[in-house]
């Protein structure tokens, strides 16, 4: 019986013979050696290797090669080739495993000297994945049973400023948001343990407002507790926020790394926010390392519940059309019967005037957004920002322009004013 395949599509720069690169490339990261040795026979070749199962030729860089390469003896006036292509690996070669995945498709393919560009573009993993790794516990429709909302974006914000803030202060911020009918909070990444805000002394104080306000109105606003750090600190303060009644916990995926991740999801009974601070390094060239396509695969089917994607009108250098496009890809499934889809999270500068533009671009309500300044920093006050929020949602949702549905909302508009 023929062995399920991994693949992986890439974006490959090089000055030599792109097919001859993409050769090179599969018996680096498979069965071959640079020089031909005993034991690398026909018959291992055939039952372990990788194969280059397609190669475009796309048109040549415009001037240059986009990374130094060491060594690489280049003549004056070299062309450097542009091609697409996929490698295949079965899955006899690694198995089921996410961590030697990473080795496979993302390893020393990265420092071939003959490379002068390469991107992972996107990898399709066969059915043994699924069955291998739990994937998210809760995800879209049971993040929003434990939050409460249905048929429309959870509207969040983020306790800022981001570190300097104590246990005290910053459950009375929460205190303010929670009468305001936010739906969502998290800390920031840079929040964790420190000692302005002990991890143990913040979650008491925040849950105790968090508790009160659902015992008087009903509504569990959902926090996301930042418990990055090492595995038993992990465990620790997952058990301590389920002492409390937390609904969330949040981890820095870079930070934790794939494995953490993985255990993280084994004794994790609440959704895990998964933030991706660290993202740009791994993503910002564009002939270097990862496409969030690719990337949110691996930490979906470790166990994230919620990834972040940036967001519309952002304030670093992604781009709208890739935000958009890597929180489609959140929503779609991974396999028939076990689809994976967490909720993607919209950060980043993000105010009441990017709603329908954020709407239109995915196509569907399931989403967090977080806005720090776009809700804290209302002239009128957190609560009149949350207000804003939620009626520019409600205008997207509903296909009226946000100028007419603000003329009757003086708290949209002046958050439209304020982000013009």
């Amino acid at each position: 019986m023929a062995s399920a395949r991994i693949e992986a599509d890439y974006l490959l720069e090089t000055p030599n013979d792109v097919r001859r690169v993409a050769d090179f490339m599969a018996g680096e990261q498979s069965s071959g050696t640079f020089v031909a040795i005993p034991g690398e026979t026909p018959e291992l070749k055939a039952r372990v290797a990788a194969q280059v199962t397609r190669l475009d030729v796309l048109d040549d860089a415009p001037a240059g090669p986009s990374l130094p390469s060491a060594g690489l003896d280049v003549k004056p006036g070299a062309r450097f080739h542009r091609a697409s292509l996929t490698l295949s690996w079965p899955l006899d070669t690694l198995g089921p495993s996410l961590p030697n995945l990473l080795a496979t498709v993302a390893g020393n393919l990265f420092e071939l000297k003959s490379v002068t560009g390469l991107k992972l573009l996107d990898i399709r993993l066969p059915h043994e994945f699924s069955t291998a790794y739990a994937g998210p516990r809760f995800g879209v429709e049971g993040t929003r049973r434990l939050a409460g909302v249905e048929r429309r974006p959870l509207i969040g914000t983020i306790i800022k400023p981001s570190v300097g803030l104590g246990p005290q202060e910053s459950a009375a911020l929460v205190e303010e948001l929670c009468r305001a009918g936010i739906d969502f909070i998290k800390d920031d990444e840079l929040q964790a343990d420190g000692p302005a805000c002990p991890f143990d002394q913040r979650v008491e104080s925040v849950m105790r407002v968090v508790n009160d306000h659902a015992q008087r109105t009903g509504k569990k606003v959902m926090f996301a507790f930042n418990l990055t750090g090492d595995l038993d600190q992990m465990r620790r303060r997952h058990d301590l926020l389920m002492k409390h009644g937390a609904t969330c916990a949040m981890a820095s995926l870079n930070s934790v790394g794939l494995v953490g991740m993985v255990e993280l999801r084994r004794f994790c009974e609440l959704p895990i926010h998964a933030h991706r601070n660290g993202w740009g390094y791994l993503t910002r060239h564009p002939m270097l390392g990862w496409s969030y396509i690719a990337w949110q695969k691996i930490w979906r089917l470790a166990g994230a519940d919620h990834m972040h994607v940036n967001g519309v009108g952002n304030k670093f250098a992604e781009s709208d059309e890739s935000s958009l496009a890597s929180a489609r890809a959140c929503l779609t499934p991974l396999f028939d019967d076990k689809p994976c889809k967490v909720l993607p999270v919209f950060s980043s500068a993000q105010t009441a005037r990017q709603a329908p533009a954020t709407y239109q671009g995915l196509g569907s309500a399931d989403l967090i957004v977080t806005a720090g300044g776009g809700i804290m920093a209302h002239p009128l006050g957190a609560a009149a920002g949350v207000a804003a929020m939620q009626e520019a949602w409600e205008a997207a949702l509903g296909g009226v322009p946000l100028a007419d549905f603000a003329r009757t909302r003086p708290n949209l508009q002046r958050a439209l004013e304020m982000a013009a």
